[in-house]
């Protein structure tokens, strides 16, 4: 483990001003700052578009032609958040998968209560069916609360009877609304960014009255059988490493291909320090190569315009 690199993170976490817990009108603009503050690459193209009625944004690599395309879904507890604040994400994987990643820009909470995300996520997604996308060159992937909507969207379009992507990835996921994993306290004193308070004042406010057991609402108690290949990716100082850990266990018993992938010492959504943290870009190699193995047929980055 490179842990000068990780104690730097880490540190960078901790000295944040984000309190999730806060009101979201006073977050989002902090959370924006924090996570746009790094340049993307002058490669990195991004697009305005939408999926029916739903905003995105269209992200490629300059000269590549990609084959496949990977649905994305930000975090921010449903309450802060865009596809401009996941892009180093989501640069790095159309970069290493040589995919187009086409990031939804769903509504968010307190305006948009549930199911409003998980319907805009199941509308993004019928829309590219609708206009010819093969499933077997489509994945879905998501971070913290956007894992949670890429598992509801899978749920969501098996109830519509729609086809299954090829693939979901689910990094630092949040799929348990009821609050119940243990490491909410268990690693408390460890992870530097979230808290089982802000998480359970948001899920309050995403939820409203609606029931937290449902299978839309908390992916991680439903019956995943009948899903897509998942590869959960998750670090072990995250309060929401147990949503990841049952959720793999979920998917295990449900005869869905998982692979759980846990990196010691790392924080939620490690993945987006990969320009500062060796092991956050070794996570998205492995990423990347597990959504190449099962896009139809494989993207590649090295395809190039002529």
């Amino acid at each position: 483990m490179s842990t000068t690199q990780m104690d730097n993170v880490t540190a960078l976490l901790r000295g944040s001003q984000l309190d999730l817990a806060q009101d979201p009108l006073t977050m989002r603009p902090v959370y924006r700052a924090m996570l746009t503050a790094a340049p993307v690459p002058a490669d990195v193209q991004t697009e305005p578009t939408a999926l029916g009625r739903v905003p995105a944004l269209r992200v490629r690599i300059e000269g590549t032609v990609p084959t496949a395309t990977i649905v994305h879904f930000h975090g921010g507890c449903y309450a802060v958040g865009a596809p401009e604040t996941s892009l180093t994400v989501v640069a790095n994987l159309a970069r290493r998968t040589g995919a187009e990643v086409v990031s939804v820009d769903y509504r968010l909470t307190p305006e948009h209560r549930y199911p409003a995300a998980v319907d805009d996520a199941l509308t993004a997604y019928r829309a590219l069916l609708d206009a010819g996308g093969d499933p077997l060159r489509i994945a879905v992937a998501g971070e913290s609360a956007g894992a949670g909507l890429a598992m509801a969207t899978l749920l969501a379009a098996r109830r519509a009877g729609l086809p299954q992507p090829a693939a979901a990835l689910l990094l630092s996921p949040w799929v348990d609304l009821t609050q119940s994993g243990r490491s909410l306290e268990s690693k408390a004193e460890v992870d530097p960014s979230m808290t089982a308070t802000a998480l359970r004042v948001r899920a309050a406010d995403y939820l409203g009255d609606a029931d937290p057991r449902g299978e839309l609402a908390s992916p991680a108690l439903a019956d995943l059988r009948g899903l897509p290949p998942i590869l959960v990716q998750a670090g072990s100082h995250e309060v929401l490493l147990d949503d990841a850990v049952r959720l793999a266990a979920r998917a295990a018993e449900g005869d869905v291909d998982v692979t759980l992938d846990v990196v010691a010492g790392a924080p939620h959504v490690f993945q987006a320090f990969a320009a500062v943290l060796d092991e956050a870009a070794a996570a998205l190699d492995r990423a990347a190569a597990f959504l190449r193995d099962r896009l139809h047929p494989a993207a590649s980055p090295t395809q190039v315009v002529a």
